[in-house]
């Protein structure tokens, strides 16, 4: 299992906590891959790759990104924006979900950074 530290994704807001949202990221402030963006493209709907699943180990009490050969220890909150990413709601529904949900929480902000992040990563189409 590999876990290492990130910054929060929404995790500045007490509503949320401040630990930690995911178990292996991109370094903040890391350049990003020749021919590879975090921006978002416009209208895009965010979905799981493929090859990976969001699960919830009962015996650790964590959520995980299983992927091949690989798992990813989700912290904070991002589980909760994973499971919105169904491909059905765009990023603006996701943000706005969320924002209803924690108002005050630096939502706008933080959810499309990291949704960025997890589209470099592959793990997120």
């Amino acid at each position: 299992m590999t876990t290492a530290d990130t910054p929060p994704a929404l995790g500045t807001s007490p509503a949320l906590g401040t630990s930690p949202a995911l178990g292996t990221s991109p370094v903040p402030g890391a350049p990003v891959a020749p021919g590879t963006s975090s921006a978002a493209p416009a209208g895009w709907r965010p979905a799981l790759a493929p090859a990976v699943s969001l699960r919830h180990d009962r015996v650790r009490d964590a959520d995980l990104l299983v992927l091949p050969e690989r798992v990813v220890v989700l912290r904070g909150s991002a589980a909760r924006i994973l499971r919105l990413c169904d491909g059905d709601r765009d990023l603006d529904a996701i943000v706005a979900e969320l924002m209803s949900r924690f108002p005050g929480a630096p939502v706008a902000e933080d959810v499309p950074a990291f949704l960025g992040r997890m589209r470099t990563e592959g793990w997120v189409r």
